[in-house]
């Protein structure tokens, strides 16, 4: 009976610390502090977290990392359009990122220096197509050919230097025959009607 008991205790056991030990660890953000002594950004967005890039535009430059609803993070300067604000953010290059101004709120009020972007990091390599192999799907439309006139072959026309030669005129004539076979067809129905009795 212990044994019945024993087996399953060890096994939820041994699944119990399987799953805590590879379990991902949780992850949160840092307690921010504000900044002392200049001007910083609060994240006011409604989203969960915001993107902070590398450059001031989000075609551009890649993200470098994110920052919660509620952070708060050292402003450095503003885009020369003013739509981005540069901040202090470790992790990214020189531990300067940027964030897009709608999202955040710049306290204390004041106006932020103008700060030149970054130059625009090179682009990923584009897949090239070898020409060889593209000119093998290359089709070139030829031209059809025109139709040709080929002229008939020359008519020929007989001509005749006699008249032609009269049928020879026949004794019976076509009305004596038609007579004749309704004569022949009277008499078989007379035949038939005698032969039914």
């Amino acid at each position: 009976m212990k044994q019945k008991i024993i087996f399953p205790l060890v096994f939820f056991l041994l699944t119990a610390s399987f799953f805590a030990l590879t379990a991902p660890a949780a992850r949160a953000q840092q307690p921010t502090e504000t900044p002392q002594g200049g001007m910083f950004i609060t994240v006011i967005t409604d989203e969960p977290q915001i993107n902070v890039r590398m450059g001031p535009s989000s075609t551009v430059y890649p993200v470098v990392g994110t920052l919660l609803r509620g952070a708060v993070a050292p402003a450095l300067g503003r885009s020369p359009g003013g739509d981005w604000v540069q901040i202090e953010y470790s992790g990214a290059p020189n531990n300067v990122g940027w964030v897009y101004s709608p999202l955040v709120q710049v306290s204390p009020p004041g106006v932020l220096r103008i700060v030149e972007p970054p130059p625009t990091p090179v682009p990923p390599a584009t897949a090239t197509i070898d020409p060889t192999f593209a000119a093998q799907f290359t089709v070139i439309p030829t031209q059809p050919r025109l139709p040709t006139f080929t002229p008939p072959p020359p008519l020929v026309a007989p001509s005749y230097t006699q008249a032609p030669a009269a049928a020879p005129n026949s004794s019976v004539s076509l009305v004596m025959v038609i007579l004749a076979l309704i004569a022949l067809g009277m008499m078989g129905l007379i035949l038939s009607s005698f032969t039914r009795r």
